[in-house]
């Protein structure tokens, strides 16, 4: 618990002290936000304002797990009763939101340079993304983990909702396809939803925050309880890393959002939204919770849902479904504030996280009362 809460504090406190510096880096650099014409007319007065504003997610991150795994390596090991020091789970999780923050940083910057809104194609952006899940998809599912034994990786073999389908098993090969999907959905999905001020942040804060909740409580009964231990067919690995993971994240974004709710000072662009879409996927397949993830992510899947609907509709009978697209965009040509489709799409991210957490306990009281 001790180095949950220090990796959070440190994220936090690095996220809200170093975005002012950011914003006034990016701003002597010039690389401001090139915005849409045929977008909202409202957006144009945004035009300017610093972005790639992702690059403090990471270093706050990368900072504040450094910082937790410190704390880590001060406590006796028998007392954890799970290694402290750097785990292939956490070389998983922080290798996508690194890669893919990457793969977002080169299409920031060339949005920059060229001063327009298209920075990397859509071919080139989808085969970056592909090279990244492929990548971290084979640690996952190919690196066992010293502590846990040769029969466990980072990822399953078995599709998961808040748990592994025992009797459901997809092969590894079919493993890694299923991750670098969804590694490449929910980047894109978040990468959608990038579209107000605070939007995206405000949900990655919950969402995100809601898997450090979920990873902890794996750890505290999934390795340390005996009443739980051993009463699931596999073992959550390596839970503590993951709430580290997702604890210094979900603070980030939290310190970030000081300066990206409305009216922002700074965008973060495709190097964090990429970056924090990228990170949940991989959060849910190591807390083993991947079809939880939907509805956990419930608006992220809404506006990638409708975008898809959107998109189809035009190409096979040229007519619209919505005014505009991502979904928020719609609600702005209707005439709604952007204060207000932020806050009620809060609400609506908060009621899917309330839902799925509310999932994942009752298994809990479920297994307990039939074991």
């Amino acid at each position: 618990m001790r180095a949950v809460f220090v990796s959070a504090a440190v994220a936090f406190i690095v996220a809200i002290v170093c975005t002012p510096i950011a914003i006034k880096l990016f701003t002597r650099l010039r690389a401001g936000q090139p915005i849409r014409e045929e977008g909202p007319r409202t957006h144009l007065s945004k035009k300017g304002t610093p972005t790639m504003g992702g690059v403090v997610l990471i270093v706050a991150t990368i900072v504040a797990y450094v910082a937790g795994h410190f704390v880590l390596a001060t406590l006796p090991e028998e007392q954890l009763g799970t290694p402290t020091g750097i785990t292939s789970t956490g070389v998983v999780l922080l290798g996508l939101f690194v890669g893919l923050g990457l793969v977002g940083f080169i299409d920031d910057f060339l949005k920059v340079r060229r001063r327009h809104s298209l920075g990397l194609n859509k071919k080139g952006k989808l085969i970056a993304q592909t090279i990244v899940g492929a990548i971290f998809g084979w640690v996952a599912l190919w690196f066992p983990s010293d502590a846990r034994g040769a029969s466990e990786t980072v990822a399953s073999e078995k599709i998961s909702f808040v748990r592994d389908f025992d009797w459901l098993d997809i092969t590894r090969y079919g493993a890694l396809i299923l991750f670098i999907f969804v590694v490449i959905a929910m980047s894109n999905a978040v990468n959608l939803t990038d579209g107000l001020d605070g939007l995206a942040t405000g949900t990655s804060v919950m969402v995100i925050g809601s898997y450090a909740l979920i990873a902890f409580w794996q750890y505290r009964h999934w390795d340390n309880d005996p009443n739980y231990h051993g009463l699931y067919a596999y073992e959550v690995r390596d839970p503590l890393e993951i709430a580290i993971v997702a604890a210094a994240v979900a603070a980030a974004c939290f310190g970030f959002l000081w300066w990206n709710t409305s009216p922002a000072r700074i965008f973060m662009g495709d190097t964090g939204s990429l970056a924090l879409g990228g990170l949940v996927a991989g959060l849910a397949f190591a807390t083993r919770t991947v079809l939880l993830l939907p509805l956990l992510a419930i608006l992220f899947t809404l506006i990638a849902v409708t975008w898809i609907i959107q998109i189809g509709s035009y190409q096979l009978w040229r007519k619209r479904v919505f005014r505009m697209v991502p979904l928020q965009h719609h609600f702005e040509l209707a005439g709604w504030s952007e204060v207000n489709i932020v806050v009620r799409f809060w609400i609506i991210a908060g009621l899917g996280v309330a839902a799925a957490l509310g999932l994942f306990y009752a298994d809990f009281l479920r297994v307990m009362e039939f074991r």
